[in-house]
């Protein structure tokens, strides 16, 4: 019964979090600080990039996949401690020009400084575009005549 009373109170809160770009950063930041070895937090903090980041994300776990032989997911790609801030946002402002918008978020930190975060909307949603260096292509070598 606590389920159905407080399911559609939860998920208003979640569509709440994507529909400014300060909001969709404050949700990112929240999640990426969950997920350490948890699949179900990565998976969440997945959800909140943009396409172009889910999709450098999952061509990683299919490379990955391959060297190791285990089956990893895109959100599996995801490293907090190399990806994000340590620090708790204190202050979050966007500049927003049509489809983009630059959030600056503030922390406690002085020595951190401000840090601008890049999001994109698509489908109506804010996301996280974070932007991870395009994977080189696959070289595909001959076998060595014999």
């Amino acid at each position: 019964m606590c389920l159905l009373l407080f399911g559609p109170v939860l998920g208003c809160e979640q569509q709440e979090a994507d529909e400014r770009p300060e909001g969709v950063v404050e949700e990112f930041v929240a999640r990426m600080n969950r997920v350490h070895g948890d699949p179900r937090a990565a998976r969440a903090a997945y959800e909140l990039l943009w396409a172009e980041g889910r999709q450098n994300l999952a061509d990683r776990a299919k490379r990955a996949s391959a060297v190791t032989g285990q089956k990893l997911a895109p959100e599996d790609m995801l490293a907090p401690s190399r990806l994000w801030m340590r620090e708790t946002p204190r202050k979050l402002s966007a500049r927003v020009a049509g489809s983009w918008a630059e959030v600056i978020v503030t922390t406690d930190d002085p020595a951190s400084g401000p840090h601008a975060i890049r999001c994109v909307e698509e489908d109506g949603r804010w996301r996280v575009a974070l932007e991870l260096p395009q994977l080189a292509p696959i070289e595909h070598r001959s076998e060595p005549r014999r």
